[in-house]
């Protein structure tokens, strides 16, 4: 494997700051916007529910400490529950409410309007290449 050269790199961190305006997403909710920390741990507790805080902050890479004011907020504004199991009262559980769940249905949407515009101007090999290369970059272990 070669180093990129200084060129590429600037020009990727161009077209990246063009992609940040261009394709910048509103709130997928009405009223005050999330953390982004915030979305990560609804998409989390989505996929998984009744985890605990430390799941997440381990997913995430985060203190734990982060993770419960991330949830204490969440909880506050009705997004995400914190439950008690029966067989361990010391364990905390998270699940989306009902609001939750509509927020990230919401989310979700959002950002598969924004993958299609910027598929659509390319070729279906050109769409092909490109999803490989960023599965690629995403799957690489730094």
């Amino acid at each position: 494997m070669t180093t990129p050269t200084d060129k590429q790199i600037a020009d990727l961190g161009a077209a990246l700051e063009v992609f940040a305006r261009r394709f910048k997403l509103t709130d997928a909710a009405s009223g005050k916007p999330l953390a982004e920390i915030d979305k990560q741990i609804l998409l989390y507790v989505e996929k998984h529910p009744g985890c605990g805080p430390t799941d997440v902050a381990r997913f995430l890479g985060v203190a734990t400490t982060t993770i419960s004011s991330a949830t204490d907020r969440m909880a506050k504004r009705g997004l995400l529950a914190r439950e008690r199991p029966e067989d361990d009262r010391r364990a905390v559980a998270l699940k989306l409410t009902a609001a939750g769940e509509t927020y990230v249905a919401a989310h979700r949407q959002a950002y598969l309007e924004m993958f299609k515009l910027m598929l659509e101007p390319l070729s279906p090999e050109e769409r092909d290449s490109l999803v490989a290369m960023m599965t690629k970059i995403a799957s690489n272990d730094y």
